[in-house]
């Protein structure tokens, strides 16, 4: 009667849950993949500012080894000094004057050591400035690092959130078939594939533009990162990429944007306020089209509703509509 133990939840015998219709994990793995954008993309910046702390901290540090280094070198001369006046004996001046064969001499003497003396008394000034710059700079290395260890422990929570989801996705996507799984993820459609005729060239890159009705960009740096975007058409979506051959979705925005000559922000809410602010009825091609009420994706737009973008672990970068996802903004980088 085993088989009756199961008919039941309230003998308290775990029970199978039931298993997902694909489009309930079409919403499920949906909802994952942007609750992993958006911990990315503050993954993204938590990184960018650990980065910038260890280089702040490296040039106090080495700022703080050279000063120690000058430091030094004055003590010393300061100790050669001290050790040349102990030599020459600690003789009150009046006796001196009083023993000496050459009072004239004696007298141009004490004036010298009198000017000498001044100059020391200005280089252990200076000593003391030394010490409290150096303590200065340590003391500003010690808030650094306890900020870059922040940004640190920032970075494996980030970190321990993205892979948690993703997890979570491959393993709903796991249980459906190959057909079902194509269907979710969006494999199957026909904006998802990369141009046969797309190349890593500028021809092919132009090929590509034509294929997908793109429409020509306004001006030679937005025409650039368009086409740098559709010559990595099919480069695979990793988090926390930024090329050249693998990217996350600001990753790319700012790769292509590279490669025409403009630093863009690393992510996207820093990405959003790069350039003019502009609606989506302006929309032109090399625009960055942003989605979802937490601008956590964004997109690069070609033109015709299309944009190029990286969207998710599932699927590479793609040619995709923008009205796909929920519209949160768009701004020209200029």
């Amino acid at each position: 009667m085993a088989g009756a133990a199961t008919t039941t939840g309230f003998d308290g015998i775990a029970q199978a849950e039931p298993r997902l219709t694909p489009t309930q994990v079409k919403t499920e793995v949906d909802t994952l993949y942007r609750e992993a954008e958006s911990a990315t993309q503050k993954y993204d910046g938590a990184k960018e500012q650990a980065d910038a702390g260890e280089r702040r901290l490296t040039s106090l540090r080495d700022e703080a080894a050279r000063k120690t280094q000058k430091l030094n070198s004055a003590r010393d001369a300061l100790g050669t000094f001290a050790a040349a006046q102990y030599r020459s004996g600690d003789i009150a001046p009046a006796w001196q004057l009083a023993l000496s064969s050459d009072p004239n001499r004696y007298l141009d003497d004490a004036a010298l050591a009198e000017r000498a003396g001044d100059r020391q008394a200005a280089a252990v000034s200076q000593v003391r400035r030394q010490l409290q710059e150096i303590e200065r700079l340590r003391g500003a290395a010690r808030v650094e690092l306890k900020s870059l260890k922040s940004h640190q422990d920032e970075l494996r929570r980030q970190k321990a959130s993205v892979t948690g989801k993703l997890t979570e996705a491959r393993r709903l996507l796991a249980e459906l078939s190959p057909s079902q799984r194509d269907h979710v993820t969006g494999a199957d459609a026909t904006d998802g594939a990369a141009p046969a005729a797309a190349s890593r060239s500028a021809d092919g890159a132009r090929q590509a533009l034509e294929q997908a009705g793109a429409v020509a960009a306004p001006d030679s740096r937005a025409a650039a990162a368009v086409a740098y975007a559709f010559a990595k058409l099919g480069s695979p979506y990793v988090w926390g990429a930024t090329g050249p051959h693998s990217f996350d979705c600001s990753g790319l925005v700012q790769a292509a944007y590279r490669a025409a000559g403009v630093s863009l922000p690393r992510t996207t809410y820093a990405q959003i306020d790069a350039g003019r602010r502009v609606s989506r009825s302006e929309l032109r091609p090399g625009d960055l089209v942003f989605f979802y009420s937490g601008v956590s994706h964004v997109g690069l737009y070609i033109g015709n509703g299309r944009m190029i973008h990286a969207p998710n672990p599932s699927a590479p970068v793609r040619v995709a509509p923008i009205d796909q996802m929920p519209f949160a903004g768009a701004t020209r980088v200029v």
